[in-house]
């Protein structure tokens, strides 16, 4: 099984493709800043340091029983109520997966890595 796959009922679906969809689903709920961590001060101590990549993914997909468990990280805008949000994040996830990929998502866990201030 080639490493940038997922297998689902015989259908292989590359990790970038499902990433793609997480992605523009997350985007358009309300009080999400970014996928994936934006941050410019850690992005430049990246590229300044060894450790060029990231600790882990902003998304990240696994088959487990023929559903697609999904790990994202999350920026999000301060005054949204982090239970709510991921809610919103969980079921837009849930219906884009389903809708374009055709299968049920098992667990989607929301990450929030860090806070966006609005600008005063």
């Amino acid at each position: 099984m080639a490493a940038g796959e997922l297998f689902i009922s015989g259908i292989g679906i590359s990790r970038n493709v499902v990433a793609t969809i997480v992605s523009r689903a997350v985007e358009r709920v309300e009080g999400v800043a970014s996928v994936g961590d934006k941050d410019i001060a850690s992005s430049l101590v990246s590229v300044f340091t060894k450790n060029s990549n990231p600790a882990t993914e902003p998304i990240e997909a696994k088959v487990v029983d023929d559903k697609l468990d999904i790990t994202v990280h999350l920026a999000v805008f301060y005054g949204y109520p982090f239970t709510k949000l991921a809610e919103d994040v969980r079921t837009s996830v849930a219906e884009a997966i389903r809708g374009q990929v055709g299968y049920e998502v098992g667990n989607i866990d929301v990450c929030i890595d860090s806070l966006v201030f609005p600008k005063e």
